[in-house]
Formats: C-alpha cells, structure tokens, sequence
C-alpha cells in the first residue's frame, strides 16, 4: 500500500528576478515590479509530499523528525531571511524564480532522501501562486 506524507514549511527570502543580458527596461518590462534593482520579499509556504510504502514493523512511511530536520538544513536554514540572488550560491546564476526556487529544493531534498519515495514540492510564493515539482 503506497500513501503519501506531507510536511510544512515557512521561510521568508528576497529576491530579483531578471535576464543579466537584459537592459533595466526589458527586464521591467518582462518581469514588472519582480524585477526592482532594490529587490522584493516574499513568505514562501512550502509543503514536501513523501511517497512510499509503509514500513510493517514500524507503522511509518518516513519519521517526520527526520523529514522535519532536512528540511531545516536544506532549505529553512539556507533560504530564510535571505538575499537569494546575492546570498544563495545556487541562484548567482539561475533567475530564483518560484519555479526555479523549487526545483532546487526538490533536487537538495531528493539527495538527502532514500531513493525508495517519490518527492514533491510544492512552493507557494503567494496563496494564489505556486507551483508544484515531482522531478519530472
């Protein structure tokens, strides 16, 4: 019996989304106010999906401490009340997009979990915008 487990995350991060081959004016003019040479904020509400079997002797898909606590490392402690694109070495050369933002969560959480679940991020950049990354 396969099920999936969720677990919620929150981190606060600033960012500018831009083309560095882009004048001010096309950035602006593609990615509006999102491209302020001052940056902008946003509280991202993160959600991991872990998909398995779960274990017969322990009752577990996965320990939500453990879950908890890569998700504390690999993200939180990274990305909270951070520059992305100044801070982050991942985004000094990738736009953070939320599209972006959570296909580098997925692939930094896919190495720190067994091979054996399936994973998806889901990143709320809003409550009305957000994507979903299942690595494929």
């Amino acid at each position: 019996m396969s099920l999936t487990v969720f677990r919620k995350a929150h981190f606060n991060a600033a960012h500018r989304l831009f083309v560095k081959e882009w004048s001010d004016e096309k950035n602006r003019e593609f990615f509006g106010k999102c491209s302020n040479p001052n940056y902008h904020g946003h509280n991202y509400e993160l959600e991991v999906g872990v998909t398995g079997e779960i274990d017969f002797k322990t009752g577990y898909l996965i320990d939500l401490d453990f879950l908890k606590t890569i998700i504390k490392e690999e993200v939180e402690d990274p990305f909270d009340h951070k520059n992305l694109n100044v801070e982050v070495e991942q985004f000094k050369s990738l736009n953070p997009t939320v599209e972006n933002i959570a296909i580098v969560i997925w692939n930094k959480l896919r190495k720190r979990l067994d091979d054996k679940f399936e994973i998806s991020v889901k990143l709320y950049e809003t409550p009305r915008n957000f994507v979903v990354y299942t690595g494929k």
